[in-house]
């Protein structure tokens, strides 16, 4: 009687993770078209649409560009490409597109807020999946969300102000509203590097 014996041909092993990054990509750059040939329809327009159309493809395109020009010979971080820090990269900027898209974020009172902590988690997340060894402490892994977090935090909230709150019904507003972000921006950086520190850590 003969056995037959299953085996797995190595590398034909499904990767998901890279689909659904390549997946969101399109999504996103589907909407963002969408965006530039029908602006009443995108829930971008007069909420900083130009900026939004230049900034959204530079943050889900930079792991991408990086490793292209400097990280496939350089990093000692990855025997591949990052797939999984890729993916939580463009998660932040397909989210928001879509929470505009549906308007969520002026009929749902909590959505900005919870956008906010999640989405700047999510981003945090993976700049430190692409770009921090696995080998940090959880106080250095702490030290280095929080960082990241808080000035991505700053960064985002100026470019807000300058693209579209100063010359808008917003700007009474602006200053408790901006205060509320900074904080659950840094807080969600900061609950993403604990929570990753405590899966890379070795079984």
């Amino acid at each position: 009687m003969t056995t037959m014996v299953a085996t797995t041909v190595p590398g034909t092993r499904i990767n998901w993770v890279r689909y659904a990054a390549l997946a969101a990509k399109i999504l996103l750059f589907g909407l963002l078209l969408s965006a530039l040939i029908w602006p009443d329809l995108s829930g971008i327009k007069g909420k900083a649409s130009t900026a939004r159309l230049i900034v959204y493809p530079i943050g889900a395109m930079a792991l991408p560009l990086w490793w292209w020009a400097y990280g496939r010979t350089r990093s000692k971080l990855h025997a591949g490409f990052p797939w999984r820090a890729d993916l939580l990269m463009t998660l932040p900027w397909l989210i928001d597109l879509i929470g505009n898209r549906l308007n969520l974020f002026d009929t749902v009172s909590w959505w900005d807020d919870a956008m906010h902590f999640i989405l700047w988690g999510l981003l945090t997340a993976g700049v430190l999946i692409a770009f921090a060894p696995p080998t940090l402490s959880r106080g250095l892994t702490a030290f280095v969300a929080l960082g990241f977090g808080a000035t991505a935090a700053v960064v985002w909230e100026v470019g807000e102000y300058f693209a579209f709150i100063r010359n808008s019904s917003e700007l009474p507003t602006a200053y408790t509203d901006t205060l509320g972000d900074l904080a659950l921006g840094t807080l969600g950086a900061l609950l993403a590097g604990l929570i990753l520190y405590q899966t890379r850590r070795p079984g």
